[in-house]
């Protein structure tokens, strides 16, 4: 399977390795950032590895919704849609809101991949047999399960309410999977595992991201993270390709790629029909296909 292919946050570190190995592959690739520079040079790489056409960037904050449809609209406009991988991630060290004052990295980690996702299907049904990544976070085992609200109860911790965005996507990940059964449009989830990106070599090198009880532990956690995001993104990159492109996945859906490459199990509170009645419930409160 070959044909037209975006990836998200897609101009450095696991989006672009996820990007070049699309290219490797014959897609026609566009990548999603904000910095019209790195869409240079990450475009320049890509070309460098692709077999087939060209790769473009285009331009667009994904932390506003508003530019999201506006993604969505420009994508749309163009036609059948193949492959559609959400590796758009953030965590921040401090509580911060996006322009339209939600907190960000539910925002960001969640709200805008869905609200991507929701307004492309029509050309990802066109598109058929198509695929939808979203990429997960071994993160999502700290996370409060509660979905009443974008904020959980209790102080913000980076790291923590980083898993808990990045659970409400896996779960509406499975949903969506079951929903589109049967349509042509698959639906995977990419655990990447751990590697050396911007968010691992710069936030998560503050014990403020996690509870004050793993604070007091922080040179042992600290540790724990720096052994586990201390591979290569090329590495961490294989499961979104794999999702993607590998035909062994042909009409199959609703799993999870892990690091190696292979399903691995879901974690079972992501399978959870009640997690994910309540995640729909808040992104579509949150993040309408078409503004108020």
């Amino acid at each position: 399977m070959s044909g037209r292919a975006v990836v998200t946050a897609g101009t450095g570190g696991i989006g672009l390795e996820t990007a070049m190995g699309l290219a490797a592959r014959g897609h026609a690739v566009t990548v999603v950032g904000r910095n019209a520079e790195r869409g240079v040079r990450a475009v320049e790489r890509i070309d460098a590895v692709a077999t087939g056409p060209q790769a473009r960037f285009v331009a667009a904050d994904l932390a506003s919704l508003d530019a999201v449809r506006g993604l969505a609209a420009r994508l749309a406009g163009e036609g059948p849609l193949n492959i559609l991988v959400n590796n758009v991630g953030a965590m921040f060290a401090d509580r911060q809101r996006t322009v339209d004052g939600i907190e960000a990295s539910f925002a960001v980690n969640h709200l805008s991949p869905y609200l991507l996702t929701e307004l492309l299907l029509e050309p990802l049904r066109s598109g058929g047999p198509s695929r939808i990544v979203n990429v997960t976070s071994g993160a999502i085992r700290t996370a409060k399960r509660s979905f009443d609200a974008v904020e959980p109860p209790g102080g913000y911790y980076g790291f923590h309410w980083y898993g808990r965005a990045k659970l409400a996507n896996l779960a509406y990940t499975l949903d969506l999977a079951q929903r589109l059964r049967g349509t042509g449009v698959s639906v995977f989830a990419a655990d990447p595992g751990g590697a050396a990106t911007e968010m691992t070599d710069g936030t998560m090198r503050s014990p403020r991201i996690v509870s004050p009880g793993l604070r007091l532990l922080w040179p042992l956690v600290r540790r724990t993270f720096e052994r586990a995001t201390s591979g290569s993104a090329s590495a961490a990159a294989r499961s979104s390709i794999a999702a993607a492109a590998d035909a062994a996945l042909d009409g199959r859906t609703g799993l999870v790629i892990g690091p190696g490459a292979r399903p691995v199990t879901p974690f079972r509170p992501a399978t959870d029909p009640r997690m994910a009645e309540a995640v729909l419930r808040l992104s579509r409160r949150s993040a309408p296909l078409t503004p108020a």
